[in-house]
């Protein structure tokens, strides 16, 4: 008790924090999610994401290397298809020669070492911008993990690491591990999209895929609340990531992050496998809008955010502020 006690002394300078601080930060806790583009020599920046660009599978390679040599170990990827291959069957997404399986390939040739996630959701090769196949005006769940399958195979057969299903439909992680497994593919991981909340901070990502869902010539859900959780709900995040872990998934992944920090904690005491965080675009566009307004500095933020999301409990953290977070911490 004071004045025995003094919760000062131990924040007197930075050297004594730096002794005591109980959470720290380096570029392996972050993965960096990358868009990638048809083409060559292709750099388009995203207008509600400042600093975060579609580039062209070459690009891509480039960047991946600066991002190894400043320690960051792994990359979540993504393709922004063109509206021809689009339909409802979401069969380009395992054509072995689609845009995603070319990337793969040219990320592992080029850096070996680096972790390579591509997602595992329909939604960049549907006309209706749904996760799943529409059928009766629903997104249908079981012909879905029918093609997630081919699609995390097709995957895998390209090289990655991890296969990242952010679909959200019910059993798919374990007709992933069993289709991966059948394949032959028992080493490939699942990072499993567990709580993956119905949230309006997606929205500059899809912007960067034109990835919403859209109007069309048959009864569709206006959203993606039929698969994607209600933001009210706690008990229910806990209740999916446990099922993944017993259909097999290697890690599980709370989205978004900032505004979801309850949930992060409460599924790191839940389960026994690293907890990804994805720290959304919207959240990043927030702070990157703040901070050209000259309201809130951009690197005290992004740390600071960085820092509390791993504080409650991220083993890997993916954000758009990997690159920029690295560097500073190699300062």
């Amino acid at each position: 008790m004071f004045p025995l006690q003094r919760g000062r002394r131990l924040r007197v300078n930075e050297s004594i924090r730096s002794l005591v601080r109980e959470t720290t930060l380096s570029p392996s806790d972050f993965m960096f999610p990358m868009f990638i583009a048809e083409g060559e020599n292709v750099k388009v920046e995203i207008p509600s994401m400042p600093g975060i660009f579609r580039r062209s599978i070459d690009l891509t390679v480039e960047e991946v290397k600066e991002l190894f040599d400043l320690g960051i170990r792994a990359v979540n990827i993504y393709v922004k298809v063109s509206e021809n291959l689009k339909d409802n069957t979401g069969k380009e997404a395992w054509n072995p020669n689609g845009l995603m399986q070319q990337t793969i390939r040219a990320i592992k040739a080029a850096c070996p070492e680096m972790i390579v996630m591509p997602d595992v959701a329909l939604d960049p090769y549907s006309i209706y911008g749904h996760d799943g196949i529409i059928a009766n005006g629903d997104v249908e769940n079981d012909s879905t993990n029918d093609a997630l399958v081919k699609m995390a195979v097709s995957h895998a057969e390209a090289g990655a690491d991890f296969v990242a299903p952010s679909d959200m439909m019910d059993g798919r992680v374990l007709r992933l591990r069993q289709g991966l497994d059948a394949a032959g593919f028992h080493n490939v991981g699942i990072m499993s999209y567990s709580a993956k909340y119905a949230s309006a901070f997606y929205g500059p990502f899809r912007d960067a895929l034109d990835s919403a869902p859209k109007e069309a010539d048959v009864v569709v859900p206006k959203d993606k609340k039929t698969y994607q959780m209600d933001y009210a709900n706690r008990i229910e995040a806990i209740k999916e990531a446990l099922w993944d872990v017993e259909e097999g998934a290697d890690m599980v992944m709370v989205k978004p992050g900032i505004a979801y920090l309850d949930i992060v904690r409460e599924v790191k005491n839940a389960v026994n496998v690293p907890v990804t965080v994805y720290h959304v675009s919207g959240e990043y566009a927030m702070i990157k809008a703040a901070a050209e307004r000259g309201w809130l500095d951009n690197d005290k933020i992004m740390m600071e955010q960085l820092m509390c999301i791993k504080r409650a409990g991220a083993s890997l953290i993916s954000t758009y502020f990997a690159k920029e977070a690295a560097i500073l911490l190699k300062k």
